[in-house]
């Protein structure tokens, strides 16, 4: 918390004296938004161990209700605001964030005040008692650090650091070097905001979940022979059929997001989002989808295992590629505008592929474990998916989106259809995967 506080009014600082100002009568009380959101970070931190006890201890249940009921209540009070008091601006999202982590915050609070010392933490053996014992404190006869501990929370951090690079660099990009303006810059986000949804909802909790589970069933840092054999083979049968259900997900939104992107744009924001940029920005973030469902899992699954050396080798190729991907960033830009962006991420995403496929490979290679083969669809359906790209593209062609209403129904109805047909085609062809879906 005391470092947060500081990062805080430091980057505020950077961002209201050394960044650009966007003009006070075009968005006023930016100020405002922006130590609005450094207070958010630090109420954020205040409830980092709650966060961490309930993920060590798979409280699955808790961090939904926690995670839904915040972020319902931001999205209801922004729409209050915005229709009774828009002339607040940027104060309407401030107090939004402030609420989110507040109520997530109180959440967790609240569950742990009423759980620590109860029946059911005693009937489970849980490692903390009070409330007092998440604070700060003192241990008699340990010493003040635990190096081990520490080193590997410092290989963590950078990790953690140069992830923030690979994941939000393009941000960066923009806002220290002005390559794109105001305007351009919230084109981007309204896309990168829609294009992320998935990810946030069904590939980041599919993420969290399994990185606990593989961290639990195999230990880190041994090779394949050292592990218990029947962890080995449920550890393998999950990743291989965690690995096909994203990678379906992933091809389903690039196949069907291609063609449908500038209809979704068009009914979501108008012609301002829909004749732009905008569905070139979209259909590129489909692809980028896919990139991003597979290198979740794997690296979930890369970073369960990983003893220290190992992260710290990682870090170097990370520093290596956050340096490229900068790069990339910028001189993509120029030549193509803001998708450049997405391409750059693609090509980031496909580097970390490669890296935790690599290390995948290389732990199983001494059993007869296979689960890579995730990555291998039925050529039928393969088939299925080629067949529906070219009609719903030859669809969009034709009924979308400047024909009327009656063209652009007729281009939803061969939409669904072709997602019918290939729905269909998954549940005859990927059976263990539809039984693993069901049971979980």
């Amino acid at each position: 918390v005391p470092l947060g506080v500081f990062w805080s009014v430091f980057l505020g600082i950077v961002w209201l004296q050394l960044l650009e100002v966007p003009d006070p009568t075009v968005v006023p009380h930016y100020r405002a938004g922006v130590v609005a959101f450094g207070l958010s970070a630090v109420i954020e931190l205040l409830g980092e161990p709650f966060w961490v006890l309930a993920q060590a201890h798979l409280f699955v249940r808790l961090k939904v209700i926690a995670e839904s009921f915040s972020i319902l209540s931001k999205c209801v009070l922004t729409v209050i605001l915005v229709i009774l008091y828009p002339q607040w601006g940027l104060y309407i999202f401030c107090l939004a964030q402030l609420l989110y982590t507040s109520v997530l915050v109180m959440c967790y609070v609240i569950y742990f005040m009423t759980f620590l010392g109860s029946p059911e933490a005693t009937k489970k053996s849980f490692p903390v008692a009070r409330m007092k014992a998440l604070l700060p404190n003192l241990v008699e006869d340990e010493t003040f650090v635990n190096w081990k501990e520490a080193r590997l929370t410092w290989s963590f951090f950078k990790q953690s650091f140069l992830k923030q690079i690979l994941t939000e660099g393009e941000r960066y990009v923009m806002t220290f070097l002005n390559v794109l303006n105001f305007g351009d810059q919230g084109v981007y986000d309204i896309i990168n905001n829609l294009g992320s949804l998935v990810a946030r909802f069904i590939f980041l909790p599919i993420e969290e979940s399994f990185y606990v589970f593989f961290a639990k069933v195999l230990e880190r840092g041994k090779n394949v022979k050292l592990q218990k054999q029947d962890d080995v083979a449920m550890a393998a049968s999950v990743l291989e059929l965690l690995l096909k259900l994203v990678l379906l997900i992933g091809l389903t939104i690039t196949v069907f997001g291609y063609a449908y992107s500038q209809l979704a744009l068009d009914i979501y924001g108008g012609s301002m989002l829909s004749s732009g940029t905008g569905p070139s920005l979209l259909r590129c973030y489909s692809l980028y989808v896919l990139f991003l469902a597979v290198n979740g899992v794997t690296e979930c699954f890369t970073f369960a295992l990983m003893c220290k050396e190992e992260v710290d080798r990682y870090n170097f190729v990370m520093l290596a590629l956050s340096f490229t991907f900068l790069c990339i960033s910028y001189f993509l830009i120029h030549w193509h505008g803001s998708v450049g962006f997405i391409l750059a991420n693609c090509f980031n995403m496909g580097i970390r592929i490669a890296h935790s496929i690599h290390y995948i490979h290389d732990f199983f290679k001494e059993s007869s474990y296979r689960p890579l083969a995730g990555l291998l669809p039925s050529p039928l359906l393969l088939l299925v998916y080629i067949i529906s790209g070219a009609i719903t593209v030859f669809s969009e062609v034709f009924f979308c989106c400047d024909k009327g209403w009656v063209a652009r129904l007729v281009h939803v109805i061969v939409g669904a259809l072709c997602f019918t047909a290939t729905i269909t085609t998954m549940f005859y062809t990927e059976t263990k995967l539809i039984h693993f879906v069901r049971g979980q």
